[in-house]
C-alpha cells in the first residue's frame, strides 16, 4: 500500500472478512455542492513519481504538468475506527459527496469499540458506501483522479477493510492511489474549510484515540509538542458517559455536554491532571478513576437510564458530568497555552490553532479554547461538527494534497488476490518529538512501531535528492 519510503513499512498479517449479515447498522449520506464540470483523469503516473521534493521549483513544475486550474477529483475511504466513510472532493475545494453509515448502535450494544464486530461492520457497507459517495457526486469511477485511503493509525481490523476496497477500485480502473494518516487528515481539513490557512500552524487534534499537539511546518513536515500517555480526552467522554448511564447511541461526548449543561461544575473537586508536569503531555486515565470514584460514592446505578432516574439523582449525574468536563477541558487548556508558547519560539509567524478530531465539536471545548488562543494573538480555526468526525472528505482533501507533490502509488494490481499483505499502520506517529516536550512514558516508547510520517517524507525527499545528482 502506500509506502512513502518502501523499505520503511512494515509486513502486515493476512486475516479474511468474516460477514455477519444479522447486524443492523444506521446508513445516512449528505452530499453538497454541485459538479459543474467532470474532471479527465490525467494519465500521470511515470511524470509525477520524479518529484517527490517540497521545493518550490518542483511544486512549480509539477503544476506546470497538472495545469494551475486542473480539476483534480479524489475519492476518499475512511474506516480506521467505527464508522465507514468515504467522499469525493475535487481540487478547487468542493465537496462533491459525504456518505456514512454510523455503527452507533454497535457502540451502545458493546459500550464501545469492538474491534471484531466494528469490522464486520465495515464490510458489510463499505461496497456501499463507495457507490452511494460516487452517485451523489454524479461521477463514476472513470471520473476519478486518484483514490486516497486512510492506511493509519487506528485498529488494523477497520483499517484493512478501507484498504482493500481502495485497492480494488484503483486496480480495476487504473487509478493512483494516496496512503493518509488519519491525524494529518484532521489536521488538513482545516486548509479545506478556511483556504487562508497557511503553513505554519498549532494543531491540537483530540478524538477517542487521540490527543495531539502539533506544530505543522509543512505538508508532511510536524513536530510533536505533545501526545497522550495513557488515554485520550475522547475516551474519558465515552467512560464517562458509560458510568452515568447515558445513552451512547449519540456517543459519549455529546451525551456528557448535553447533561453537563444542567449541572454545577464546581461541585466535585476533580484534580487537573498533570499539574506538577511542565509539558505539553496529557493524560485522562487518573480523571476517569476520580469520576468513577465519585459516581460510586453517589450510589449512581449505570443500569438506570438518565430518563429513568429521580429528580435528585440526575442533579448528581449532571454535577459530575459537568465537574468532569470542566477540568478535562481546563487540561487541554494549560497544555495548548504550552504548547503554542513553545510553538512560537520555533515559528514565529504562527498565527493560527486549528482545533480537530470528534471532541472538536463539543461547544464547550471550541469556547474554551477560543479564549486560550485570544489571550496568544491567534486566531481558532475549528473545522464544522461534520468534518471534525471521522469523515472522507478529510481523506480525499489529505490525498489530494499529497497527490499535488507526486506523493502516491502507481495503480495496484487489478486482480490482486484477498490475501495480499497489505500495508497497514495501527500505531503510526505524526510527526517527531520536540526534545522539550519528550516523555520517558512506557505507552509512548511502544507505540512507535511505524517510522513517522514525517520521517518517511523526509527520508524519501532525501533519496530522491541523492538520486538526482
Amino acid at each position: 500500500m502506500v509506502s512513502l519510503l518502501p523499505n520503511l513499512s512494515s509486513p502486515i498479517s493476512r486475516l479474511r472478512l468474516l460477514w455477519r449479515p444479522s447486524i443492523h447498522l444506521t446508513f445516512k449520506a449528505t452530499s453538497k455542492l454541485q459538479l459543474h464540470n467532470k474532471a479527465v483523469k490525467p494519465q500521470l503516473f511515470k511524470s509525477f513519481s520524479a518529484y517527490c521534493s517540497t521545493s518550490a521549483s518542483n511544486v512549480q513544475t509539477q503544476n506546470q504538468i497538472l495545469g494551475e486550474n486542473e480539476n483534480l477529483v479524489v475519492l476518499g475511504i475512511e474506516t480506521s475506527c467505527d464508522d465507514t466513510a468515504a467522499a469525493v472532493v475535487n481540487s478547487n475545494g468542493e465537496i462533491l459527496s459525504q456518505v456514512i453509515s454510523s455503527q452507533a448502535e454497535l457502540l451502545a450494544r458493546y459500550g464501545g469499540v469492538a474491534p471484531k464486530m466494528a469490522e464486520e461492520a465495515h464490510a458489510l457497507v463499505i461496497d456501499q458506501v463507495v457507490q452511494e459517495a460516487l452517485d451523489k457526486a454524479n461521477l463514476t469511477e472513470k471520473d476519478l483522479t486518484a483514490v486516497a485511503v486512510t492506511i493509519g493509525p487506528g485498529l488494523s481490523l477497520c483499517l484493512r477493510i478501507g484498504v482493500r476496497k481502495a485497492r480494488s477500485v484503483a486496480g480495476s480502473h487504473n487509478l493512483p492511489l494516496v496512503g493518509v494518516h488519519h491525524m494529518e487528515a484532521h489536521t488538513l481539513v482545516a486548509r479545506l474549510v478556511d483556504r487562508e490557512l497557511q503553513f505554519p500552524f498549532m494543531a491540537l487534534l483530540v478524538s477517542g484515540g487521540h490527543n495531539l499537539l502539533i506544530l505543522a511546518r509543512d505538508l508532511g513536515d510536524y513536530i510533536q509538542l505533545g501526545t497522550t500517555i495513557d488515554d485520550a480526552i475522547g475516551e474519558a467522554y465515552d467512560k464517562t458517559a458509560k458510568w452515568l448511564g447515558l445513552d451512547l447511541r449519540k456517543s459519549g461526548g455529546p451525551a456528557v455536554e448535553e447533561l453537563a449543561q444542567e449541572g454545577d461544575a464546581k461541585s466535585v473537586k476533580f484534580k487537573v491532571p498533570m499539574k506538577q508536569h511542565k509539558d505539553c503531555n496529557f493524560s485522562y486515565a487518573g480523571l476517569k478513576t476520580q469520576v468513577r470514584l465519585a459516581i460510586e460514592a453517589k450510589r449512581i446505578n449505570a443500569e438506570i437510564s438518565l430518563a429513568s432516574a429521580s429528580d435528585e439523582e440526575r442533579q448528581a449525574r449532571a454535577d459530575i458530568a459537568a465537574s468532569f468536563q470542566r477540568v478535562a477541558v481546563l487540561h487541554l487548556e494549560e497544555k495548548c497555552e504550552r504548547a503554542i508558547e513553545w510553538g512560537l519560539n520555533i515559528e514565529p509567524s504562527i498565527n493560527h490553532l486549528v482545533v480537530s478530531g470528534g471532541v472538536a465539536s463539543n461547544k464547550y471545548v471550541r469556547a474554551r479554547l477560543d479564549e486560550v488562543v485570544k489571550r496568544k494573538g491567534l486566531k481558532l480555526v475549528c473545522p464544522p461538527p461534520s468534518l471534525c468526525t471521522d469523515n472522507g472528505v478529510m481523506v480525499a482533501w489529505t490525498g489530494l494534497e499529497h497527490f499535488r507533490l507526486g506523493r502516491f502509488d502507481p495503480p495496484p494490481p487489478a486482480n490482486e488476490p484477498e490475501d495480499a499483505v497489505l500495508d497497514l499502520r495501527p500505531r503510526w506517529p505524526l510527526g517527531e518529538e520536540y526534545a522539550e516536550g519528550k516523555s520517558e512514558a512506557r505507552s509512548m516508547r511502544t507505540a512507535r512501531m511505524h517510522p513517522s510520517l514525517t520521517s518517511l517524507i523526509k527520508a524519501s525527499i532525501k533519496q530522491e535528492s541523492q538520486s538526482a545528482i
